[in-house]
């Protein structure tokens, strides 16, 4: 379905923009990409800029014309563009954020009266009531249904998440737009950016940092999701959800963050002192999704097990960073975008 689909990828040179456009131009469509390359970077779609693969307009979409020009004869729109970072930059900053709620009302509003046919929205697990994850003790997995009144999002980040989820189902009702929104979870892989845990890891353990700094007490559990993964649920998405329902796109391994920290020390062959900073940002707890509405509605489900997907990650790590350029940008790169 998707040969000579005119799709848009807003923040398509970004970690998870960059490989959505890669799967999308293999499926046949024309892809244009909308990035200011604030967090996305030019070498993450550079070979398809050299094969003519992709028409690339470096601009911000909050500014006066650029979305509107941007939706010109687009039949699809993914929207993944937005002010964000890691669990850092989410605790610490909630300004930049919150500009995303301008941005997403903007490329919904543009999209529709553009006459786009869907909007698929990259929504997260952000969205979540806080106070469902907070026991790393309790084995829970969060369905869809729980994200009600009276919401509790994560942070700005979180609500400005939460808005555009509703926001499309409003447009769906009242203008039949078709619409999905895909919430993800702690996405990993090549190209992931070191304001992230698992990048963070490596990139800790690539530059022989000793005591190996760790955020908290190490028992947070998340749902490691590869981002190839990641990526397949998304055009499924795009393929079967009409009506702007929201489906959570994550594993359900759960994984302490400590065992986490091991497995990057032993596959990376570090012996390393580790040392917790228990006044650094955590997040939530306890956080891992429930896939089953995936499964049903999608027939989607993760393929790329955790030990799988961080060794695919650490093997791109190693190959292609500098260390000492590594080491002069981390320690900032932990609380920024």
């Amino acid at each position: 379905m998707w040969k000579n689909r005119r799709v848009l990828v807003t923040g398509g040179s970004s970690f998870i923009g960059s490989h959505l456009v890669d799967a999308l131009i293999e499926r046949g469509a024309k892809v244009r990409i909308v990035d200011d390359l604030t967090s996305g970077k030019l070498e993450n779609i550079q070979a398809r800029l050299a094969a003519g693969q992709v028409e690339f307009i470096q601009a911000d979409l909050r500014e006066p014309g650029i979305t509107r020009a941007a939706m010109q004869d687009i039949q699809v729109v993914f929207h993944l563009a937005a002010d964000h970072g890691g669990r850092g930059y989410v605790d610490l900053h909630q300004a930049g954020p919150a500009s995303n709620l301008f941005l997403d009302g903007l490329v919904i509003w543009e999209a529709q009266k553009a006459g786009v046919e869907k909007v698929v929205f990259a929504s997260s697990g952000c969205v979540y009531p806080n106070f469902l994850r907070s026991n790393p003790d309790e084995e829970v997995y969060l369905t869809e249904d729980v994200v009600k009144p009276p919401y509790d999002a994560d942070n700005m980040y979180g609500w400005a998440k939460l808005m555009p989820e509703l926001t499309l189902q409003a447009y769906h009702k009242e203008y039949g737009l078709k619409a999905a929104s895909c919430r993800y979870f702690t996405v990993y892989g090549p190209r992931g950016v070191e304001n992230h845990a698992v990048i963070a890891m490596i990139a800790r353990a690539f530059v022989g940092q000793n005591p190996f700094e760790v955020w908290g007490d190490g028992s947070q559990i998340r749902n490691w999701t590869y981002v190839d993964d990641i990526v397949n649920g998304t055009i499924l998405a795009a393929e079967k959800i009409d009506d702007g329902t929201a489906i959570n796109l994550g594993t359900m391994e759960r994984v302490q963050v400590i065992d986490a920290v091991r497995m990057v020390l032993e596959y990376t062959n570090q012996q390393a002192e580790i040392k917790f900073l228990h006044d650094m940002p955590t997040g939530p707890l306890n956080r891992v999704a429930d896939n089953s509405l995936a499964k049903k509605l999608l027939d989607w489900e993760p393929q790329v097990l955790f030990r799988d997907g961080l060794q695919r990650t650490i093997e791109w790590y190693f190959s292609t960073k500098d260390k000492e350029q590594v080491k002069a940008i981390l320690e900032g790169m932990l609380t920024e975008r």
